[in-house]
């Protein structure tokens, strides 16, 4: 199982994310820990499909987001980074407006791939998606 590394931070993830699609969306990473990451996102406009309810593929954003800035912060000694190689999404709901929420769990922390489970909460505290992903170790 890979341990959590003390080089990867918060602060760390944000800058990371910079110019690229995670920092459009707005996704802020709140909490890193041992087999967790938690990150929250601000609902607007331009991220609603248009039918004027959120987008599927903003919510995809925000887990696969959070389950790889964890898959990130878990590399096992000498891999380098990773890849997504399988995904899926499961949605029981949608928002307007308001902050979404996720919490994204290490389910397998291996060396040569890792899986993660992310559940993004809507503003009414209830489950909008599960999500499930398996990402390759690069070394």
């Amino acid at each position: 199982m890979s341990i959590l590394r003390t080089d990867i931070t918060i602060d760390s993830l944000q800058q990371r994310q910079r110019g690229r699609l995670p920092g459009l969306i707005g996704f802020r990473a709140v909490a890193l820990d041992q087999g967790l990451m938690r990150g929250e996102l601000d609902i607007r406009d331009e991220l609603l499909a248009p039918n004027g309810f959120l987008h599927a593929a903003t919510v995809i954003c925000l887990a696969d987001t959070a389950c790889g800035y964890g898959c990130f912060a878990h590399l096992p000694p000498g891999a380098k980074n990773f890849t997504t190689i399988e995904l899926k999404s499961n949605f029981m709901g949608t928002a307007r407006e308001g902050t979404l929420s996720v919490v994204a769990t290490g389910v397998h922390l291996g060396r040569s791939t890792q899986v993660w489970d992310a559940t993004v909460t809507g503003p009414d505290g209830k489950t909008t998606a599960l999500f499930r992903c398996t990402q390759m170790v690069l070394y």
